[in-house]
Protein backbone atom coordinates (compact mmCIF):
# COMPACT_ATOMS: atom_id res chain seq x y z
CA UNK A 1 0.00 0.00 0.00
CA UNK A 2 1.40 3.45 -1.01
CA UNK A 3 1.52 6.71 1.17
CA UNK A 4 0.70 9.64 0.20
CA UNK A 5 2.68 12.88 0.64
CA UNK A 6 1.77 16.67 -0.06
CA UNK A 7 4.69 18.59 -0.34
CA UNK A 8 5.18 21.74 -1.69
CA UNK A 9 7.55 25.00 -1.40
CA UNK A 10 5.43 27.92 1.07
CA UNK A 11 6.93 31.22 2.06
CA UNK A 12 7.08 31.61 6.18
CA UNK A 13 3.33 33.24 6.25
CA UNK A 14 2.05 29.65 4.81
CA UNK A 15 1.73 30.61 0.94
CA UNK A 16 2.81 28.60 -2.18
CA UNK A 17 2.05 31.03 -4.85
CA UNK A 18 2.19 35.13 -4.67
CA UNK A 19 -1.16 37.19 -4.24
CA UNK A 20 -1.40 37.35 -8.10
CA UNK A 21 -0.87 33.53 -7.94
CA UNK A 22 2.54 33.41 -9.59
CA UNK A 23 4.74 31.39 -7.47
CA UNK A 24 7.43 33.66 -5.76
CA UNK A 25 9.40 31.64 -4.39
CA UNK A 26 12.82 31.87 -4.98
CA UNK A 27 13.90 28.64 -7.93
CA UNK A 28 15.72 26.26 -6.44
CA UNK A 29 19.30 26.12 -6.90
CA UNK A 30 21.94 23.38 -7.36
CA UNK A 31 21.62 21.55 -4.24
CA UNK A 32 18.34 22.10 -3.40
CA UNK A 33 17.31 21.11 -6.73
CA UNK A 34 18.92 17.73 -5.99
CA UNK A 35 16.95 17.35 -2.97
CA UNK A 36 14.08 17.51 -4.99
CA UNK A 37 15.17 15.78 -8.03
CA UNK A 38 15.74 12.63 -5.48
CA UNK A 39 11.85 13.29 -4.14
CA UNK A 40 10.81 12.49 -7.90
CA UNK A 41 12.63 9.57 -8.35
CA UNK A 42 11.65 8.39 -5.36
CA UNK A 43 7.81 8.89 -6.41
CA UNK A 44 5.39 6.27 -7.90
CA UNK A 45 2.72 8.36 -9.09
CA UNK A 46 2.51 12.19 -9.12
CA UNK A 47 -1.35 13.67 -8.11
CA UNK A 48 -2.07 16.86 -9.62
CA UNK A 49 -3.97 19.66 -10.34
CA UNK A 50 -4.55 21.94 -12.48
CA UNK A 51 -2.52 24.97 -11.75
CA UNK A 52 0.30 23.21 -10.82
CA UNK A 53 0.16 20.55 -13.49
CA UNK A 54 0.15 23.21 -16.26
CA UNK A 55 3.72 24.88 -14.43
CA UNK A 56 5.42 21.63 -14.63
CA UNK A 57 4.87 21.53 -18.31
CA UNK A 58 7.69 23.04 -18.34
CA UNK A 59 9.69 19.96 -17.46
CA UNK A 60 8.06 18.01 -20.07
CA UNK A 61 10.39 18.78 -23.57
CA UNK A 62 12.82 15.78 -24.12
CA UNK A 63 14.59 18.65 -26.17
CA UNK A 64 15.82 20.49 -22.83
CA UNK A 65 19.21 20.48 -23.52
CA UNK A 66 19.88 24.33 -22.62
CA UNK A 67 19.68 23.64 -18.73
CA UNK A 68 22.27 22.71 -16.25
CA UNK A 69 22.91 18.74 -15.44
CA UNK A 70 20.52 19.39 -12.27
CA UNK A 71 17.59 20.35 -14.43
CA UNK A 72 18.05 17.81 -17.23
CA UNK A 73 18.03 15.10 -14.34
CA UNK A 74 14.44 16.39 -12.69
CA UNK A 75 12.96 17.02 -16.25
CA UNK A 76 14.22 13.23 -17.15
CA UNK A 77 12.98 11.75 -13.52
CA UNK A 78 9.42 14.35 -13.90
CA UNK A 79 8.83 12.40 -17.73
CA UNK A 80 9.14 8.92 -16.37
CA UNK A 81 6.94 9.36 -13.36
CA UNK A 82 3.40 8.46 -13.92
CA UNK A 83 0.75 11.49 -13.50
CA UNK A 84 -2.81 12.01 -12.80
CA UNK A 85 -4.05 15.23 -13.31
CA UNK A 86 -7.50 16.63 -11.65
CA UNK A 87 -8.76 18.35 -14.70
CA UNK A 88 -12.70 19.88 -15.75
CA UNK A 89 -10.80 22.14 -18.50
CA UNK A 90 -7.78 20.45 -19.79
CA UNK A 91 -8.13 18.09 -22.63
CA UNK A 92 -4.86 17.37 -23.73
CA UNK A 93 -1.59 16.32 -21.43
CA UNK A 94 1.82 15.69 -21.70
CA UNK A 95 3.77 12.06 -22.22
CA UNK A 96 2.68 9.81 -18.94
CA UNK A 97 -0.30 11.58 -17.70
CA UNK A 98 -3.55 10.95 -18.21
CA UNK A 99 -6.92 13.15 -16.69
CA UNK A 100 -8.76 11.56 -13.83
CA UNK A 101 -12.14 9.98 -14.02
CA UNK A 102 -14.33 10.56 -11.06
CA UNK A 103 -13.49 12.00 -7.93
CA UNK A 104 -10.27 12.68 -6.72
CA UNK A 105 -10.75 10.92 -3.29
CA UNK A 106 -12.48 7.92 -4.56
CA UNK A 107 -8.74 7.94 -7.73
CA UNK A 108 -6.91 8.23 -4.77
CA UNK A 109 -8.12 5.95 -2.39
CA UNK A 110 -8.33 3.20 -5.22
CA UNK A 111 -4.34 4.20 -6.20
CA UNK A 112 -2.87 3.86 -2.67
CA UNK A 113 -4.41 0.22 -2.20
CA UNK A 114 -2.60 -0.64 -5.60
CA UNK A 115 0.09 0.76 -5.43
CA UNK A 116 3.80 0.62 -4.00
CA UNK A 117 5.83 3.51 -2.74
CA UNK A 118 4.93 7.62 -2.23
CA UNK A 119 1.98 8.91 -4.05
CA UNK A 120 3.03 12.86 -4.18
CA UNK A 121 0.00 15.12 -4.09
CA UNK A 122 0.62 18.78 -5.50
CA UNK A 123 -1.51 21.81 -5.87
CA UNK A 124 -3.85 22.99 -2.24
CA UNK A 125 -6.78 22.76 -3.85
CA UNK A 126 -6.34 19.02 -4.34
CA UNK A 127 -4.38 18.25 -1.02
CA UNK A 128 -7.09 19.80 0.38
CA UNK A 129 -9.39 17.60 -1.01
CA UNK A 130 -8.11 14.46 0.11
CA UNK A 131 -7.01 16.01 3.59
CA UNK A 132 -10.45 16.20 4.23
CA UNK A 133 -10.84 12.03 3.09
CA UNK A 134 -8.20 11.49 5.37
CA UNK A 135 -6.08 10.02 2.73
CA UNK A 136 -2.52 12.24 3.04
CA UNK A 137 0.07 10.24 5.13
CA UNK A 138 2.24 12.91 5.27
CA UNK A 139 2.58 16.53 5.30
CA UNK A 140 6.08 18.21 3.90
CA UNK A 141 6.22 21.73 4.32
CA UNK A 142 9.44 23.08 2.59
CA UNK A 143 9.79 26.78 4.30
CA UNK A 144 11.57 29.15 2.15
CA UNK A 145 12.90 32.42 4.14
CA UNK A 146 10.88 34.98 1.87
CA UNK A 147 7.00 36.16 3.33
CA UNK A 148 5.38 37.04 0.29
CA UNK A 149 2.23 38.88 2.51
CA UNK A 150 -0.46 36.88 0.77
CA UNK A 151 -1.79 34.62 -1.54
CA UNK A 152 -2.96 31.20 -2.06
CA UNK A 153 -2.30 29.16 0.99
CA UNK A 154 -0.60 26.11 1.43
CA UNK A 155 -3.75 24.64 3.89
CA UNK A 156 -6.79 25.47 2.46
CA UNK A 157 -9.09 28.08 4.20
CA UNK A 158 -11.25 26.16 6.90
CA UNK A 159 -9.30 22.66 7.01
CA UNK A 160 -8.69 22.07 10.13
CA UNK A 161 -6.25 19.36 11.06
CA UNK A 162 -4.40 17.93 14.05
CA UNK A 163 -0.72 17.44 13.36
CA UNK A 164 2.23 15.19 14.65
CA UNK A 165 5.63 15.62 13.97
CA UNK A 166 8.13 13.40 12.61
CA UNK A 167 10.91 15.90 11.81
CA UNK A 168 12.89 18.90 10.19
CA UNK A 169 15.19 18.93 8.02
CA UNK A 170 17.77 22.29 7.52
CA UNK A 171 18.43 22.57 3.73
CA UNK A 172 20.10 24.74 1.24
CA UNK A 173 19.10 28.25 0.51
CA UNK A 174 18.08 28.52 4.19
CA UNK A 175 14.83 26.10 3.66
CA UNK A 176 13.77 23.83 6.63
CA UNK A 177 11.42 20.93 5.99
CA UNK A 178 8.97 20.57 8.17
CA UNK A 179 7.58 17.04 7.87
CA UNK A 180 4.08 16.05 9.59
CA UNK A 181 1.48 13.20 10.03
CA UNK A 182 -2.12 13.18 10.71
CA UNK A 183 -2.69 12.87 14.79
Amino acid sequence: MARIVYSMLMSLDGYIAGPDGDIDLPVPEEELHRHFNGEMRRTAIALCGRRLYEAMRFWDSPERKDGAEVERDFAQAWRKTPKIVFSTTLSELGANARLADGDAAAVARSLKAETDGEISVGGAELAGHLSRAGLIDEYRLYMHPVVLGGGKPYFQRGLSLALTQLGTRSLPQGVTLLRYAPA
